[in-house]
């Protein structure tokens, strides 16, 4: 695993990476070729996509899930609930980004198949970085193409007695004689 991320265009230069980050006990900086470490799993999908209609694709790579738990995500495994509140949040090089839930993820809950892709209809993305694959979406919208960054965020929910709490972000100006939130 390299130190710097890169987001070479495609066919060009190093490899792109993704920066896996957060509530983890082994963040990591991983590249295409890195994901072949897990089992690789094949999906064939079909998503509407609002610009391009219906898109038909097979995808090849780890499921999230492996990938994330062998970060160490900063849950008690002794609470099976505590894993709920982890949220994922992923970036792709372009700025697109979606939000999903280890829960969806998790065998023992949704147990969505989601797929960290290095491969694209036969095609490696080495260049462009890893896509995310979501099977049971209908709508491609929180497919993320050029994965360079997922962040895994436990401070969702309920905190643990006395752990201070997290700041709140600022409310935005209401317009005068709009309603009160």
């Amino acid at each position: 695993m390299s130190q710097s991320p890169t987001r070479p265009a495609a066919g060009t230069g190093p490899a792109a990476e993704l920066a896996l980050s957060g509530d983890l006990a082994r963040p990591a900086r991983l590249t295409v070729p890195d994901l072949g470490a897990w089992p690789q799993h094949r999906v064939r999908v079909s998503f509407e996509c609002a610009t391009s209609g219906v898109r038909h694709h097979r995808f090849t790579g780890p499921l999230l899930y492996d990938v994330l738990s062998a970060a160490g995500p900063g849950f008690d495994p002794a609470r099976r609930r505590d894993r709920l509140r982890f949220l994922i949040a992923v970036t792709g090089a372009d700025g697109h980004h979606a939000l999903l839930t280890r829960a969806e993820t998790d065998p023992d809950f949704g147990r969505a198949p989601v797929l960290l892709a290095a491969r694209i209809d036969d095609t490696p993305l080495d260049r462009s970085g890893p896509q995310l694959v979501l099977p049971q979406d209908r709508c491609g919208a929180r497919y993320v193409s050029g994965v360079n960054a997922k962040r895994v965020d436990g401070t969702f929910g309920p905190r643990a007695p006395g752990a201070p709490r997290a700041p709140r972000a600022p409310r935005a100006p209401r317009a005068p004689g709009a309603p009160r939130a």
